[in-house]
């Protein structure tokens, strides 16, 4: 039987196991600034590489670009940050704190409950950053408020360096920095954060059907992920809520436990960034409305080599959030259950491509030699396989290492034993039905392969 789970039980766990970490946390903490632990960066780092393998590996309309953190700020003037990208900030005459307008719920402050606020005031959510070694230089950079930019003043390079035809696209993962107002919902909103972004480049003609195509695949994406069809939902823009770049936009919902909030979008970007980011704009047909650019140097149009037509080509873009999509898999992963002895055991059911640790290697006793070098030698055996990362959990308490290993998503438990000594047979224990197997131990390198290459295979089926 399941209980309700709840934001303090998954913090709590997050702290607790190591996922998670309040930054500069002796010294009171940052606000909206969070440190990943030893698994949280495993979670994460699995999170990327089946989001890359998704959108590379297993295509061939695809190319990489890791870009960097630091910027132009030419490139932020033309694509509209530097003037359009702001928040609109009140501030609370009660308790004096700061909020975003289009965030007040029933014109009260969440903070104090109080309904009366200071004049409006637009914050510019760009971090501007100082380069050079004098402290009076007045060179600045900004650490960019998002990675798709990078992605557009490269096309051209990856365009020629690749020789790929449209359709095609260039994906990036990476950190994005903005001035958040109000950091909120634990690693939801930051102001340091990570996103899984992909800008597909198509003939404009093509556009709406590329649009819809990408927005079924990555919902498909997350629920092989193991997030649930309920707790999923598309959000579309209304007109007077779009973007000034976007023809027609669609988040991917999901149902956090204080509700539904953006997981990922899907946005058709018409013509908008190539546009305002290329040399001789009268030259093109733009259909945007993009700022005068004197600036550029290089033509960022499409020739067709079929029909001979060039033009700027139409992007669709999609922007996931690899720290909104560790909080939405922590959600849906994280289970209290009651057992039939009473007791309560929390586990996170995280599919197992995804979870932090893929095997604990465990002896039943942590000062008998010969079960610790059976123990060990499963381990070297295991470790050669590359699965991920592997435990070893000698704490000589085989029920608490059973519970920590369910805390932490772990699939599989190995037991080795008394038994183990005579008969070269070993238990493992499954996470999720706590049911268990004996198994000899020459066996089990095949049973583990085959194990995870099931669920790489039903990953791949259902994100199809």
């Amino acid at each position: 039987m399941s209980i309700n789970k709840s934001m303090e039980s998954i913090i709590s766990l997050c702290r607790r196991r190591g996922f998670v970490f309040q930054n500069s946390e002796i010294y009171g903490g940052l606000k909206g600034v969070y440190d990943f632990g030893p698994l949280g960066i495993e979670l994460k780092k699995n999170l990327r590489t089946s989001w890359w393998k998704a959108m590379i590996y297993d295509r061939t309309d695809m190319e990489g670009l890791e870009a960097s953190i630091l910027s132009h700020p030419k490139v932020w003037a033309h694509s509209g940050h530097t003037d359009g990208f702001c928040d609109p900030l009140v501030e609370c005459n009660n308790c004096k704190k700061s909020l975003r307008e289009d965030k007040i719920v029933d014109g009260k402050c969440e903070h104090c409950g109080g309904d009366t606020f200071c004049k409006k005031r637009e914050l510019n959510l760009m971090m501007q950053t100082q380069i050079g070694c004098l402290s009076d230089c007045k060179e600045f950079a900004y650490l960019r408020g998002e990675t798709a930019q990078s992605t557009y003043v490269n096309f051209k390079n990856i365009l020629n360096s690749s020789f790929k035809q449209l359709p095609f696209g260039i994906c990036q993962q990476g950190k994005s920095f903005r001035n958040e107002i109000s950091p909120r919902n634990f690693v939801f909103r930051m102001v340091e954060f990570e996103q899984l972004e992909m800008q597909y480049f198509v003939n404009p003609k093509e556009a709406d059907r590329w649009f819809n195509y990408w927005k079924e695949k990555r919902y498909n994406w997350w629920l092989a992920q193991g997030l649930l069809k309920e707790n999923l939902k598309f959000e579309t823009h209304s007109e007077k809520d779009l973007s000034h770049y976007a023809k027609e936009a669609v988040d991917i919902s999901y149902k956090f436990l204080w509700g539904l909030d953006e997981l990922e979008g899907i946005h058709n970007r018409q013509d908008f960034d190539l546009g305002s980011h290329t040399k001789n704009q009268k030259a093109f047909d733009i259909q945007a409305t993009v700022k005068e650019n004197k600036e550029s140097t290089t033509k960022l149009n499409y020739q067709d080599v079929k029909t001979g037509e060039s033009y700027i080509p139409y992007i669709i873009e999609t922007a996931a959030g690899g720290d909104r999509g560790f909080l939405a898999l922590m959600t849906e992963a994280y289970n209290e259950e009651k057992l039939p002895n009473g007791e309560t055991r929390i586990v996170l059911k995280l599919k197992s491509h995804l979870s932090p640790i893929k095997v604990a290697v465990i002896p039943l006793v942590k000062n008998n030699e010969e079960i610790l070098k059976i123990s060990k030698d499963i381990l070297d055996k295991i470790q050669r396989l590359n699965l991920g990362r592997v435990s070893f959990d000698n704490t000589g308490n085989v029920g608490r290492s059973y519970r920590r290993n369910d805390e932490i998503g772990t699939p599989l438990c190995i037991t080795v034993d008394f038994n183990s000594l005579e008969t070269k047979v070993v238990t493992i224990r499954d996470r999720d039905s706590m049911k268990q197997i004996d198994l000899p131990i020459d066996d089990v390198e095949k049973y583990l392969e085959k194990y995870f290459k099931t669920d790489l295979s039903k990953e791949k089926q259902t994100g199809s």
